[in-house]
């Protein structure tokens, strides 16, 4: 039995609009896939080296988009680039993979002139900035809960944005259909050596690009919120999936929260208190943030630059387990600009403006095993 894990989250901008085709503006998710077909992106294969060079067990992917048929989505950048080597590093398999539909580009069908709310999550096209799980462990797929249609208005105490009179920002008909994830919130049971652990996974908005409303921000710090209140195991929980099931997570199982979740504690645009909601939770591994010699040096002057996980210098994105998972070791893949490994981060171009973030846990099955 493999004695510990590494769980991964990378932001990895592979949304089709990156891929431009002279002449063309308009895009769709198939784009993704021609390209992932011509093999000619450096960008796609340098990811791939990375995720070889870190070599996570679990590895979540933000902005790739959603594509129903793995072959031409996911299943291809598995096939035609992880199990191929990349620059001489060890190819890499994951066997079992989930994907499911997001909220971005999704239209609400409203009249535009009555709604504020076009889309249920910003995107061009349905899809765009979607989620892609990869794993070397079995998935419980018949434990699987999705929260992509779950109601903003359904959340107590939410903070649905108001104008300067106090009244609702949106009108009473966006309201009464306005989901709360940009994207979706996933909670995918893992079967490692029979002992389930939860990865729940998500993006949420980032908190800016709005006006003095805050709607983004707002919705961020929601979006966050519904797990705190998740995790917080109550099986009476205002918590209802999309096959309405309700409730929170099973008080018996351990978590991994995963993502890009658009907000940093101590710097960038996040509603107050946003990130404190998990990071302070008692019911989350309290540790260091991950770091990096790469991230120090490319904010130098900010104090927090060594946790920072994107470019323009924030920490974005987390790998949080739970207080019963043993935690051995973090990090986050930032080469130093004079190293061997620079290329791969040298810009947005090169891979992503978001740097891979992991961390190592103790298998949790090996607590179930005799000493």
């Amino acid at each position: 039995m493999q004695k510990q894990l590494r769980i991964a989250t990378f932001n990895v901008s592979m949304e089709a609009s990156n891929y431009p085709v002279e002449g063309n503006s308009i895009y769709q998710a198939s784009r993704l896939t021609e390209v992932l077909k011509e093999g000619k992106q450096i960008q796609l294969r340098n990811i791939a080296e990375i995720i070889q060079r870190v070599r996570p067990d679990v590895i979540l992917l933000n902005e790739f988009d959603y594509i129903e048929n793995e072959e031409d989505g996911i299943g291809l950048f598995v096939k035609k680039y992880l199990q191929q080597s990349q620059n001489r590093q060890e190819a890499i398999n994951y066997p079992y993979i989930y994907i499911n539909s997001v909220n971005t580009g999704v239209e609400t069908g409203l009249n535009a002139k009555d709604s504020r709310l076009s889309h249920f999550g910003f995107g061009r096209y349905p899809g765009q900035f979607g989620m892609a799980l990869l794993s070397k462990y079995p998935i419980e797929e018949s434990q699987v809960r999705t929260f992509q249609k779950f109601l903003w208005k359904d959340m107590p105490d939410n903070l649905l944005p108001t104008d300067k009179n106090g009244k609702s920002w949106y009108s009473t008909e966006d309201v009464n259909i306005m989901r709360l994830s940009s994207k979706s919130h996933w909670d995918v049971p893992l079967n490692i050596n029979g002992t389930l652990v939860s990865i729940l996974a998500s993006h949420p908005t980032p908190p800016v690009f709005d006006g003095p409303e805050d709607r983004n921000g707002r919705r961020n710090h929601d979006e966050i919120r519904f797990w705190k209140d998740y995790i917080a195991g109550d099986k009476n929980s205002y918590h209802y999936d999309d096959a309405q099931q309700k409730g929170g997570i099973a008080k018996i199982r351990d978590f991994v929260i995963l993502g890009d979740l658009n907000a940093s504690a101590n710097e960038g645009d996040a509603y107050p208190g946003t990130m404190n909601q998990l990071l302070e939770h008692p019911a989350i591994n309290d540790y260091p943030a991950p770091s990096s010699d790469g991230g120090s040096l490319n904010k130098a002057e900010s104090p927090y630059a060594k946790s920072h996980t994107a470019a323009w210098g924030m920490r974005a994105d987390y790998v949080l387990p739970s207080k019963g998972l043993k935690l051995i070791d973090s990090g986050v893949f930032w080469p130093k600009p004079d190293s061997k490994e620079a290329y791969l981060v040298a810009d947005r171009n090169a891979s992503s403006d978001h740097r891979l973030v992991w961390v190592d846990i103790e298998n949790p099955a090996l607590k179930n095993c005799p000493k």
